[in-house]
């Protein structure tokens, strides 16, 4: 009996071999065009959208000056004129990315010479870079309310400086 439970065991493990082996093949190949189909599509921009390049509509540079009581002062580089300030424990976002870029440029070796720039676009959207290290913040990504806290910074010609909160 022990003879024929080894060939019973033998013949169902021969008829299973070739199944998973065409599963394995059919797999391959179909990720092989998978890859395939993404690497047209990409190169060929086949099912890409995209968008116009948006204008500069306004801009300002800017310097972050912190103060002894913990304040920033957000200097507009051209005339030296305070454009706001940022009191201490008041406007996270702003403060953190400021310091986050401020941050990036203290590793890299950098100064604060060269100044932030906020630009608006066109098309609604906010960016702030740092051309010290190339860096670039497209501050949509972080909602309109945290867009809203550096909109604020573009304010019309002849307004007073604000404090934000």
């Amino acid at each position: 009996m022990g003879e024929r439970a080894e060939s019973v065991g033998r013949a169902k493990g021969s008829a299973a071999g070739p199944a998973p082996a065409l599963l394995m093949i059919g797999a391959g190949a179909l990720m092989g065009f998978t890859m395939l189909a993404v690497l047209i599509g990409r190169s060929e921009g086949i099912g890409m959208i995209a968008l116009p390049p948006a204008k500069p509509v306004t801009r300002l540079e800017f310097r972050a000056e912190d103060q002894v009581d913990g304040s920033i002062a957000l200097r507009n580089a051209a005339d030296r004129q305070i454009v706001a300030w940022i009191r201490p424990g008041e406007d996270g976002f702003l403060r953190g990315t400021l310091r986050g870029l401020a941050q990036a440029r203290q590793r890299d070796g950098l100064g604060s010479e060269q100044p932030f720039s906020l630009t608006r676009y066109d098309d609604g959207r906010l960016s702030l870079a740092d051309d010290a290290t190339g860096r670039r913040v497209p501050l949509e990504a972080f909602g309109p309310t945290n867009a809203g806290a550096f909109a604020r910074l573009l304010a019309t010609p002849g307004t007073p400086a604000t404090e934000t909160r």
